[in-house]
């Protein structure tokens, strides 16, 4: 495919996209339907698909309509391309412009079109970060960087640079999270190779890695994972410590590759399907939340959310709080982590934690904000007065 084909083939799957289709599902259909298209066409256009998704209104009103074409027209102006070389009409290239499509718009963006989000989230956003909701917002409109975790009981960070170095995937070591490595080329093999394969390095966001180091988990205690999802925190402390690790979700066929991801990684999890009453030194919920922190993975998020639902999360993780609080040991520690940057979910919900729960107090708390080194991150630990 010509780089102008892939457009073409972009400005089809946005318009599935806009019409209510999930974004997967319409690059699942485009490639089923496009036999032609080799790997490096297949993931050409769905960079360009994830890119204008997370652009949607700002490169809409850049090119002049919220239609696939209009969203295409505006991320090639924003990047300064010759929007003549690819609207050609020739060779499965786009169509030419018409005036009004070649014409830049004379109306400026609101501050809302400009960051990329609906206007009550950019609302949440200025009230909730202040001085720091543009550049968090702004973030959130760019690819996102990918991360790796060294695993301790397969080697350490430089055997790890030199192991993917000899697969050509380039890596190099956070400034900042330990054990922590940003893949700089070679991100598409990655999974592919005999470091990834032997538990050496697993997939891992920079900031989720961080929260993971704060907990204070020791040989011979006992954690409890309760919303495991596909194990990844749950590693990430079996691998720090020789602790006794139970993952628990309320969809086990989230969980189905913790067994092998453990095996691989050298640890021992068990996997819990349903909770009984039993206590741990140390439970994490990792509560499901609006992600806001994470819509440069999945920029589908920030156009899904409502006020209502916002508020519908909120309640769930009040009632996940409360049932973990129930299986902490005495003496022990509970911690609740998200993956959003907005208040209701993250202090909001501490407040109303502490304030249904007047027998514990908040003993720490880390707040992360989307950035070039990680998603943004929230996490509160709190102990029994």
């Amino acid at each position: 495919m010509t780089p102008a084909a892939r457009v073409a083939a972009a400005i089809g799957v946005l318009d599935d996209c806009l019409s209510g289709m999930p974004i997967e599902k319409a690059l699942l259909r485009w490639s089923r339907g496009s036999r032609y298209a080799g790997s490096k066409d297949r993931a050409a256009v769905r960079d360009l698909v994830f890119g204008g998704w997370r652009r949607r209104r700002s490169a809409a009103h850049d090119g002049g309509a919220e239609t696939g074409r209009g969203i295409m027209i505006g991320m090639l102006r924003q990047a300064d391309h010759d929007l003549n070389l690819v609207f050609t009409g020739q060779d499965h290239a786009p169509a030419p412009l018409s005036a009004a499509e070649a014409a830049c718009p004379e109306v400026s963006p609101t501050e809302a079109v400009r960051h990329d989000l609906p206007d009550w989230l950019w609302e949440r956003f200025e009230a909730d970060l202040g001085p720091d909701a543009g550049a968090a917002a702004q973030t959130l409109r760019d690819r996102a960087p990918v991360y790796l975790r060294v695993n301790p009981r397969r080697g350490d960070t430089p055997a790890a640079i030199r192991a993917l170095a000899s697969e050509g995937i380039e890596a190099v070591s956070h400034d900042t999270v330990e054990g922590a490595l940003r893949v700089v080329s070679g991100e598409r093999a990655m999974t592919r190779g005999r470091a990834f394969a032997d538990g050496l390095v697993e997939l891992q966001d920079a900031s989720s890695q961080a929260a993971m180091l704060r907990l204070p988990v020791e040989d011979g205690q006992t954690v409890l994972d309760m919303c495991a999802g596909g194990g990844g925190k749950a590693l990430a402390l079996a691998g720090r410590a020789k602790v006794a690790v139970t993952a628990h979700d309320i969809s086990a066929a989230r969980m189905r590759d913790i067994p092998e991801r453990a095996a691989r990684a050298g640890v021992r999890i068990a996997v819990a399907e349903r909770l009984d009453a039993s206590t741990y030194d140390h439970v994490l919920v990792d509560a499901p939340c609006s992600g806001s922190g994470t819509w440069r993975r999945d920029p589908g998020g920030k156009w899904q959310l409502t006020p209502a639902g916002l508020v519908d999360l909120a309640r769930l993780q009040a009632e996940l709080l409360d049932t973990a609080s129930r299986h902490v040991a005495p003496g022990g520690c509970l911690s609740y982590a998200t993956c959003s940057v907005l208040r209701e979910e993250n202090d909001a919900g501490v407040a109303v934690f502490l304030e249904r729960h007047p027998d514990w107090r908040l003993s720490d708390r880390m707040q992360l904000l989307p950035n070039a080194s990680g998603d943004g991150f929230f996490m509160a630990r709190f102990e029994r007065s």
